[in-house]
Order: structure tokens, then sequence, then C-alpha cells
């Protein structure tokens, strides 16, 4: 299994994504897994932009993802795998990605949604997923940075 660390983070890759947690897991390849981002120019250029230097990077559809990823594209890689809000991650992994554990790092507050933490706020369709994703035994944590502890999230929705 090459996933070494998988993160939902609305900024995909940012200044702490790109030096903090890139250099702390020791990763080799950021996937940023957004059916959007895969189309804009512009949103891509920025990530390349915004990647760490010697890091490879994708920038895939959710289905091209999961394809890659059971086809053992990366299975000689670290790859941090990153998503831009739970709903997507959760997507991956009821299709098979092999993950046990995911962070959440940032998602802002919207209409529909509440914060549960200073840089987390979830919808209640978020929390349907994060209860599914739990109930299958998916360890989910809330951490902005490496050296916060990586607290359940279910300890934030109560």
């Amino acid at each position: 299994m090459s996933i070494i660390h998988a993160r939902v983070d609305e900024r995909l890759i940012h200044g702490q994504v790109a030096t903090v947690w890139t250099n702390s897991l020791g990763a080799q390849r950021i996937m940023v897994v957004n059916d959007h981002a895969v189309k804009d120019q512009i949103q891509i250029g920025a990530l390349k932009m915004a990647k760490p230097v010697g890091v490879k990077l994708s920038i895939l559809s959710k289905r091209k993802a999961v394809a890659n990823i059971l086809e053992g594209k990366y299975d000689d890689e670290k790859v941090f795998l990153i998503t831009k809000n739970i709903e997507d991650m959760g997507e991956l992994i009821n299709q098979g990605v092999p993950l046990t554990s995911f962070n959440v790092g940032n998602i802002s507050q919207k209409e529909g949604s509440r914060a549960i933490k200073k840089s987390v706020a979830v919808t209640d369709e978020d929390i349907a997923v994060i209860k599914q994703l739990t109930d299958k035994g998916i360890k989910i944590t809330a951490q902005m940075i490496p050296s916060e502890p990586a607290d359940s999230i279910l300890t934030f929705l109560k």
C-alpha cells in the first residue's frame, strides 16, 4: 500500500500541506483527487506551483484515482492523498481504495455547516459519511498540523 497519509483539506495544496505535512510524512508524491480541479487549468497551475520541489504531483478525478490506485500504479512511492471534502474521501474508500484512516484538516464554514473546531465545519451530509465510515472501522482524525494531537473527529461531533 503506497498511500502513507490521506487528508481532507478544501485548500488542497497550500503552504502548510506543501511543507509541514509532506516533509513530516516523507511523501514522494502528492495526489490531489478532485473532479473540478482536474478540469481547471488555473487551479492545476496553482497546484503545480504550490507543491514542494522534488515531490511528484498527480491531479486526478475520483474515477481515475480509484483505477490507478487499485491497479497498483503508485505501489513503489509514498503517496500523500488529498481530497477537497469528506464526501469525496468517503467515495474513494467505498469504491475500494484501501484506506484505514484519514485526517480532516480544513473545511471552512458555509451555509448549512457548523464548526466543530477552529478549522473544521461540517454539514449533516458530512456527519452521515463520517458515521458510515467510522462504523466500517475507518479512523478519522481532525488535525490541522502534524504536531496537534490526532484526536478522533467523533470527539468533536459530540
